[in-house]
């Protein structure tokens, strides 16, 4: 694709309006550390929101999400849908916990919870594995995607695309980013969000225009499943279970597959994003909220946005690749064919922009949320605990830096996308339970959080390196999801069984500062008879249910009338619009209360 020089000035003039977000908010961020890494704990639900709906806007996932329909259907979202349950539990059940403890970040979590040698090691530990290996295997594998697509945009080789990405791209976002703390990846985020669905709407909107419109579409993927004896129906929003899975099936899932996801994956997976109870970038996210309903609000915006939002754009340009290139080898590089081919040339510098923005918008979260670890958890903690704020902030944009040539170190080396996607969900399966109970229950401790990190560690890699199972590849997947997760929560719960219990001195502190609901906490709630007793879990969890129904409503609501079915579609979203009418008559019952006061700095 060959660009004019006013594509290349659209270019330009976004990558200079990046800086000088950096530039404009440098000051801001200077002062302490709590001003750099959580932007001084005064920013705004819609503002939090949507940055966290940039950063899971990579450049890769439209392209994901144009390989799971390729060969899956529409159903083939399931894999990151299945994700809404616990992201709404980090709205009603974790948010709140959150902004109450007033930490810098999630590992800083290790000890306030826990003591001893066990809870510094702990945290030291996930410092260094979130914060260097994980961050950097996920700019990986983030800017593998973005050379895939400045290989095809500008029409050069995949070395050479590396480099760009590699040498300039990552390098510039790393300096805007140690310039402005959050404070700038905020407000840039909320530009590059509009900017990247503008791009995507487009797409999809030329797109379903190149195959005819959407009824022609419709005809076409029909035709194309009757012409297919193992093909099941490429827009349905389940899989078609009647049919079995063979090698020759198309647009399904394996049933196991698809009760894994359902039943499983979604509490029982670490995942960057969407981690069970919070964790990573959204608990950073919602630990810069003012308050605690600005947290929440800012969870639940995150995830209406993340699911109804976005899903759309991505899978009806999707079909239309489905329709429009039926024989690709490689369907993730669709997505950008269908972009190339069928954009208008006006908008082909908006298009780069997007991209950039995607991609840019991601690093800079995992460059600001990396340091941060390596900085307030390992070098404060642990090797410089009493020098100025100052001289941490000057260490933490060095440590940025660091991180953009380790970042570049890593996506060179790595294979696929795909690769690095694997052994982090590997790697992860099983510990959700923990993460999510740890607040609720004050008989975990440290040792439980370390037994399931390690045994989900060795048993994923053990299944890898033995591979006992056989099969297609998501049956595979859902056998070894349900042996690593049964197997460490075992593991780590008979740890936490035949270990002791945490100090009294930090669970008493532990229940002061955050006041989980006392159901799990009646030991501990009996030494601090002072402690208004907390009792909203069954409340919250009610909420929790009417918010999956509402987004799930909607979500579906949305596609239904994206895909011509009028009734549905209307009835779908009126039952969305009722549950939303409920939980807010619940905020509205629980707003007044202490819980929406601010929390200091």
């Amino acid at each position: 694709m060959k660009l004019s020089l006013v594509d290349w000035a659209v270019v330009a003039i976004y990558l200079v309006f990046t800086l000088c977000q950096g530039l404009y908010f440098r000051r801001r961020s200077s002062r302490t550390l709590t001003d750099y890494f959580v932007s001084g704990r005064h920013a705004s639900w819609w503002l939090i929101g949507t940055s966290m709906v940039a950063t899971t806007f990579a450049a890769d996932t439209p392209l994901v999400v144009t390989g799971y329909v390729y060969s899956s259907g529409i159903a083939g979202n399931w894999l990151w849908w299945s994700m809404l349950p616990a992201g709404l539990m980090t709205v009603f059940l974790f948010a709140r916990l959150w902004v109450r403890s007033r930490l810098l970040t999630d590992v800083e979590f290790a000890e306030v919870r826990y003591s001893g040698r066990p809870a510094a090691f702990l945290r030291g530990f996930r410092a260094l594995y979130l914060g260097l290996l994980v961050n950097c295997v996920i700019l990986g594998w983030v800017t593998k995607a973005m050379t895939t697509i400045v290989s095809v945009i500008l029409g050069i080789g995949d070395r050479n695309a590396l480099a760009i990405c590699i040498f300039f791209l990552i390098p510039f976002t790393g300096i805007y980013v140690s310039l402005g703390g959050l404070w700038g990846v905020l407000w840039t985020d909320l530009v590059q969000f509009v900017l990247k669905m503008g791009v995507v709407i487009a797409v999809a909107w030329y797109g379903v225009g190149a195959a005819g419109g959407m009824t022609a579409l419709l005809s076409k993927l029909a035709a194309m499943r009757h012409a297919n004896p193992g093909a099941s129906n490429a827009v349905s929003f389940f899989p078609d279970f009647s049919r079995g899975f063979t090698a020759e099936s198309l647009w399904t899932l394996p049933l196991i597959t698809f009760c894994v996801y359902l039943g499983v994956q979604w509490w029982a997976f670490w995942y960057p994003g969407s981690e069970p109870g919070g964790g990573g970038y959204v608990a950073q996210r919602i630990l810069s909220a003012r308050d605690e309903r600005q947290g929440l609000l800012s969870v639940l915006w995150f995830n209406f946005a993340h699911y109804v939002l976005r899903s759309w754009p991505w899978i009806l340009a999707a079909l239309a690749v489905v329709v429009l290139y039926p024989s690709l080898s490689h369907p993730e590089a669709g997505y950008i064919l269908l972009a190339v081919d069928h954009l208008p040339r006006a908008a082909r510098g908006l298009l780069v922009a997007g991209f950039l923005a995607a991609f840019m918008s991601t690093v800079a979260t995992h460059l600001n949320w990396g340091s941060s670890y390596l900085i307030s958890d390992l070098y404060r903690r642990f090797l410089r605990p009493s020098a100025s704020e100052r001289h941490y902030i000057l260490i933490s944009r060095c440590v940025t830096i660091l991180l953009v040539i380790l970042a570049a170190w890593v996506s060179w080396e790595i294979a696929t996308i795909r690769a690095g996607w694997e052994v982090l969900l590997e790697i992860g399966a099983g510990t959700g339970s923990v993460y999510l109970l740890r607040w609720y229950w004050w008989r975990i401790n440290a040792w439980s959080e370390i037994a399931a990190m390690s045994a989900a560690l060795v048993i994923s890699l053990a299944l890898r390196w033995t591979a006992p199972f056989h099969g297609s590849e998501p049956v595979v997947f859902a056998k070894e999801t349900l042996l690593t997760t049964g197997a460490t929560t075992l593991i780590w719960l008979v740890v936490t069984m035949f270990s002791p219990p945490e100090a009294t001195d930090t669970l008493l502190a532990f229940y002061r500062r955050v006041r989980p609901d006392v159901f799990g906490w009646k030991t501990v709630a009996r030494m601090a008879p002072d402690v208004p007793p907390t009792q909203d879990l069954r409340r919250n969890l009610c909420d929790w249910l009417l918010g999956c129904l509402m987004i799930y409503s909607a979500l579906f609501g949305i596609g239904k009338i994206c895909l011509l079915s009028w009734t549905s579609g209307v009835l779908l979203l009126a039952a969305s619009f009722v549950c939303a009418v409920l939980l807010y008559r619940s905020f509205v019952r629980i707003s007044g209360s202490a819980s929406s006061h601010p929390v200091g700095r």
